[in-house]
């Protein structure tokens, strides 16, 4: 999706998380419909989602959010206290409505719009607060 469907990226979008990260499909009627990946990104329990995709014929079943409440609880589970990630900023509303709060203003990856967010995971301690984890949202760093 991200790399022949919107062109992300040119070849591939394998980066150096894939072979740690914990990978989800949606599959309906035997066919992958849809996926996302999360994965830790430290020791106190700040975990990362992205590369949520669902196929074009496959989004008027909503799968979407699905799939964010599987990755979000599944870190909580693993012992996240927080999640971040960049979403494409025409799915922000599907974000907001599963209850993910926005950080900054949009922001330009790979030449499209996103927006920084979070949400906290189960037990979610108030120490994990946005200001400690600025470096994560690559807050004040360029892009």
């Amino acid at each position: 999706m991200f790399v022949a469907e919107q062109g992300l990226f040119d070849e591939t979008d394998r980066d150096r998380w894939d072979d740690t990260a914990l990978h989800v499909v949606a599959v309906a009627e035997g066919e992958v419909i849809g996926a996302v990946r999360l994965y830790q990104l430290d020791e106190a329990g700040l975990w990362q989602g992205d590369r949520l995709s669902v196929s074009a014929n496959a989004r008027k079943l909503r799968a979407g959010g699905p799939l964010v409440r599987f990755a979000v609880k599944t870190a909580g589970e693993l012992g996240g206290h927080l999640m971040i990630a960049r979403i494409q900023a025409p799915i922000v509303p599907l974000f907001r409505f599963l209850g993910w709060e926005r950080v900054g203003g949009l922001i330009d990856y790979r030449g499209v719009a996103h927006q920084r967010m979070t949400i906290p995971l189960s037990g979610a301690e108030p120490m994990f607060l946005e200001e400690r984890y600025e470096w994560a949202l690559g807050v004040g760093v360029p892009g």
